[in-house]
């Protein structure tokens, strides 16, 4: 089993369009190669997606996901700005590398409950979706992929550990910005020290 995410990352409405048009794509391309694929979380938007979050699982996993990690380039006008120039939309298809260890199952409320859509009987009669909460940084995640409690609560950690690890390198990345920024503070008067040559 492998996660991958289609990210859409800074770019404009139109890279969330794409973001949709990759997934639809990806979806064709894994049926036609034997890979089931599963949509674990996504952030809709009016013209597409921010980013989707795949669960991937078959025969030669790695190696179809490799065809698809990096820079996915699509060529449109944009129906969004029908005037606008651009014509190349770019989105970003990775595959979700876990390098922290997975939380303990005492630092997770896992909340069982009825998962909802397609599924016939099964998904209407048993309690198998997991609800599962963070209790540190109030992370929340809702699984319902799999058929039984146990697989859901497995991925369930696996989605928050992925959370935990995106919010531990945005605050990196932010943290070296605002460094970054002093740079350009410096006051050139008002010294609160002063010394003349050595």
């Amino acid at each position: 089993m492998l996660l991958i995410q289609i990210t859409a990352a800074q770019g404009p409405a139109e890279c969330e369009l794409a973001v949709k048009y990759t997934l639809q794509k990806m979806l064709s391309d894994a049926k036609s190669n034997g890979i089931r694929l599963d949509v674990v979380e996504a952030f809709p938007t009016q013209h597409g997606y921010l980013s989707i979050v795949l669960q991937a699982q078959g025969q030669e996993l790695q190696a179809w996901a490799e065809t698809w990690c990096g820079s996915i380039q699509w060529v449109f006008q944009s129906k969004i700005r029908p005037h606008h120039k651009r014509k190349n939309w770019f989105v970003g298809v990775s595959q979700c590398v876990l390098t922290m260890p997975l939380p303990q199952d005492d630092s997770i409320v896992f909340q069982a409950c009825r998962a909802s859509g397609s599924g016939g009987q099964h998904v209407n009669t048993t309690d198998s979706a997991i609800h599962a909460t963070h209790i540190a940084s109030g992370i929340s995640v809702k699984v319902m992929n799999e058929r039984s409690q146990y697989a859901n609560k497995k991925l369930a950690r696996e989605l928050i550990a992925l959370k935990l690890q995106q919010r531990l390198q945005m605050q990196v990345a932010q943290d070296k910005h605002s460094r970054h920024q002093q740079h350009g503070q410096l006051e050139r008067g008002n010294p609160i020290r002063s010394y003349g040559p050595f």
